[in-house]
């Protein structure tokens, strides 16, 4: 089973949920939002804000390099 998020354009939302609703075994809507850029997603999130900008005043001596990193 595959989880995907699409944007779909207003000018043909109605018609893309209609053919989905026919799907009704093999599709399941979990959810329905309307579009919210990456940085308007940040704001909304209580101290995002604040964290960035703290964030931003450490000194770089501070960081990790990538080679550090432990993916």
């Amino acid at each position: 089973m595959k989880t995907v998020t699409l944007r779909i354009d207003d000018g043909i939302a109605d018609k893309f949920l209609w053919l989905l609703k026919h799907f009704k075994n093999e599709i399941k809507i979990l959810d329905q939002s309307e579009y919210v850029s990456d940085d308007e997603y940040l704001r909304s999130i209580d101290g995002m804000v604040q964290s960035i900008q703290e964030a931003r005043r450490e000194p770089n001596c501070n960081g990790v390099t990538l080679d550090k990193l432990e993916w």
